[in-house]
């Protein structure tokens, strides 16, 4: 084993959470370098649903390590609620391993009602859960942002919001008919809570770096897809943060040079949640035989997800830009009983054949996508725990995404328990 990332490689909901939960009894540590509470992973253990929104998956293997890391902006009373709930689970998160970084920016109720506005007035709307993640990371780039260290000093907390406010609350009244908020309140909330905080708050570079130089084995851990990248992704209907590979040394503060192996969490179709270009969706029974076999509605928002085929154009675009060192293949199981099965191989755009997607500023609005088609399998995948045990067009629909991707699929999932993965 070695210092790892794994990265959902499409536009979220890929089964990140389950691929972390079987990787992360070989590793020490589990890092969490970006996102919010927007995003959810699911993992079942023996029949028992866990759904984890900040928390690093890791948490349900009992003496590992799990860090949140500076890239991530965190809900102060989200994040309690969810170690509660995982507590009264008898689930160790305790500060002794679970951590924080200093540098990591909070959450303010703020920021959860601008969200909520700018969608509600907004007559093209983005999909956002709600949740203040963009607005939280605007104020991380204006440099007027709440960080969890100042939870330590009243002052300059209270100062910090304060500022926010004098902007936010003449959005709320002037432009939003919505009452402004008082400074005082806000702190004193979150005073209120802060003695639950503070103890999870550490130096988690330093501890990150001093677990490497131990030859321990640390994972980082990604939230959404690469296609919902703020720069990479098919913007403006895209995360508030970097989702790709590279971006786990920066949200974790850490150098790239720890990192050896880059592991993309792919779905054998494709979903998607909210608005946004989505090439390969079907508007019709196979999209919802889709979303009805794969259990496709949002872990966070309980959304139903829209669905298509396996694209892989983006998918290509994704290799570009990660690099990826292996692919995790999941929900395999769900493509049993089609008869036959397509996956796109190539968009038609402007009159031309292209095999990655087009750089322009409409990005995939225009695009039809060029399909390949091949024969599907009636067989149940739920108990198969090896390669050769899957049918024989189920192994030709894997070798042939390998073929195109040029990228091995080490992991195949075959169901949503945690023993319904297996290594090729």
């Amino acid at each position: 084993m070695s210092n790892m990332t794994i990265v959902g490689a499409q536009w979220g909901d890929e089964g990140k959470g389950k691929i972390v939960d079987l990787l992360t009894s070989e590793v020490d540590m589990v890092v969490r370098f970006q996102g919010g509470n927007n995003a959810g992973h699911t993992v079942i253990v023996d029949g028992q649903k866990y759904v984890l929104h900040v928390v690093p998956s890791g948490i349900l293997h009992p003496g590992k390590m799990c860090i949140i890391g500076n890239g991530v902006v965190l809900d102060p009373e989200s994040f309690l609620d969810e170690i509660d709930a995982l507590q009264s689970l008898g689930l160790d998160v305790s500060p002794e391993r679970l951590k924080i970084s200093y540098k990591t920016h909070l959450i303010m109720p703020y920021h959860r009602i601008i969200d909520g506005a700018r969608e509600g007035h907004a007559k093209s709307k983005i999909g956002t859960t709600g949740r203040g993640i963009g607005p939280c990371y605007e104020d991380k780039k204006a440099r007027v942002g709440v960080r969890a260290g100042d939870l330590t000093d009243p002052e300059v907390l209270r100062a910090k919001i304060e500022h926010a406010l004098q902007e936010k609350n003449v959005l709320f009244t002037q432009l939003y008919g919505l009452p402004a908020l008082d400074p005082e309140t806000v702190f004193n909330d979150l005073m209120a809570i802060a003695p639950r905080l503070v103890p999870y708050l550490a130096d988690v570079s330093t501890l990150i770096m001093d677990a490497d130089a131990a030859g321990k084995n640390i994972m980082f851990e990604g939230a959404q897809g690469v296609m919902l990248d703020i720069d990479h992704g098919t913007y403006p209907f895209v995360t508030s943060s970097n989702v790709v590979c590279d971006n786990a040394s920066i949200g974790s503060g850490v150098h790239a040079g720890m990192i050896d192996q880059r592991i993309a969490i792919v779905k054998a179709y494709t979903t998607r949640v909210g608005s946004g270009p989505f090439p390969t969706e079907q508007l019709d029974d196979m999209g919802e035989f889709l979303r009805r076999q794969g259990g496709e509605y949002g872990a966070t928002t309980g959304r139903p997800r829209r669905c298509g085929w396996i694209d892989l154009v983006v998918l290509r675009e994704m290799v570009r830009l990660c690099d990826p060192t292996s692919i995790a293949l999941t929900k395999v199981d769900v493509l049993s009983g089609l008869k036959e099965i397509k996956f796109c191989v190539a968009y038609e755009y402007e009159g031309k054949v292209m095999q990655y997607p087009p750089q322009t500023p409409r990005g995939l609005d225009n695009v039809k996508p060029v399909y390949e088609v091949l024969p599907g399998w009636d067989e149940d995948l739920s108990t198969c725990t090896t390669w050769e045990s899957l049918p024989g067009n189920c192994r030709r629909y894997i070798e042939r995404i390998e073929n195109i991707l040029g990228v091995k699929i080490g992991f195949i999932s075959v169901g949503p328990d945690r023993n319904q993965t297996f290594r090729r």
